[in-house]
């Protein structure tokens, strides 16, 4: 399934959470289900904190991304953008908060799912909830705004 990373254009695809031009990166994928919207990623053994836990920095990383991908796709709804190759608005991350619940189990599936808490024409609120296992372990909310489609051009 096609997330809104694929969307960005190649000067946006660098992230290293959600790059899809990034090698090394997490390379998540962010889309609607509904009226939330879903990131899946399954951590590698190197995401370790401690052992069969997943790093905190990294459960961070991808809910920033998520939050940022979830925000890009709400203005692309609000704007009535049909998603095609490298249309995608964009946003960069005006702040990030991250509430550990419980140690997140290295082994499986994780899924981010957000919710749009709010939006007007240049920023979006996202809060989001991680599960591993069906257990809730972390929540986010990121404040993202909307960049112009030159911004980070060399």
């Amino acid at each position: 399934m096609k997330g809104i990373q694929d969307y960005y254009p190649d000067h946006f695809a660098q992230c290293y959470g959600c790059g899809r031009l990034n090698e090394h990166g997490h390379q998540i994928k962010t889309y609607w289900e509904g009226e939330e919207t879903i990131t899946k990623f399954v951590p590698k053994e190197y995401h370790t904190a401690i052992p069969g836990f997943v790093y905190g920095g990294m459960l961070a990383s991808i809910i920033d991304c998520h939050g940022t991908g979830s925000a890009a796709l709400a203005f692309a709804k609000q704007q009535g953008i049909e998603l095609c190759e490298h249309n995608a608005p964009r946003c960069v991350t005006a702040s990030l908060q991250v509430k550990y619940l419980k140690p997140t189990p290295i082994e499986g599936e994780i899924e981010i799912r957000g919710k749009i808490a709010s939006i007007n024409e240049k920023k979006a609120t996202v809060t989001s909830e991680l599960y591993a296992g069906g257990q809730l372990c972390v929540t986010g909310e990121v404040i993202a705004v909307i960049v112009p489609d030159n911004f980070g051009e060399k």
